[in-house]
């Protein structure tokens, strides 16, 4: 019996997520950090783009917000897989646009597909990429006529914001660091 528990405990700690973030006071801080990652980005696009190119984008850059502000020990909210892994996801997406531009269905898939790749081959996995590679070839036409435009505008512009407010938000409190470090 008391072998079988050993066994249960061991199975559910690797199969049970762990919080990154446990202190009660960290969500103040994941909330400002997004708010302000997010709505920075929001502003300084919404002066380029539609409401609904908006839209689309911010939704990738939410999820990475929730691996920078909420997830900060995690792998893959470090600067490196941040940064890198929209680029080769964005890259992939124009190409693969460009390739396939009158068929959403096999573009969308190997977009996402091939994004996926290139952050493993790059070793730079940030799983937002995959909807910054999907966006390239599912958003507007104001989007798909950006061509490689979109790698470094809106895509790298926005990251970058993310990434300065992440670098100044989670450093703020003592107990909080980004990048991570042991």
């Amino acid at each position: 019996m008391k072998k079988r528990i050993k066994r249960t405990y061991r199975i559910a700690r690797y199969v049970v997520y762990r919080q990154t973030i446990v202190e009660p006071i960290d969500h103040l801080w994941t909330f400002i950090g997004a708010f302000v990652g997010i709505g920075a980005v929001g502003l300084i696009q919404h002066t380029n783009f539609g409401r609904e190119d908006n839209v689309f984008l911010i939704g990738s850059f939410g999820a990475s917000a929730v691996l920078v502000f909420g997830a900060t020990n995690s792998p893959l909210a470090q600067p490196r897989n941040l940064v890198l892994g929209h680029f080769v996801s964005a890259v992939m997406g124009v190409i693969i646009q460009k390739l396939f531009p009158g068929m959403p269905w096999l573009s969308a898939s190997l977009s996402v597909s091939l994004a996926i790749v290139s952050m493993q081959m790059t070793k730079s996995m940030h799983p937002p990429g995959g909807a910054t590679a999907l966006i390239a070839n599912i958003g507007s036409e104001k989007i798909k006529q950006l061509g490689f435009g979109y790698v470094f505008f809106p895509v790298l512009s926005g990251v970058l914001i993310l990434l300065l407010v992440a670098l100044a938000v989670n450093n703020i409190p003592k107990h909080r660091n980004y990048p991570y470090r042991k």
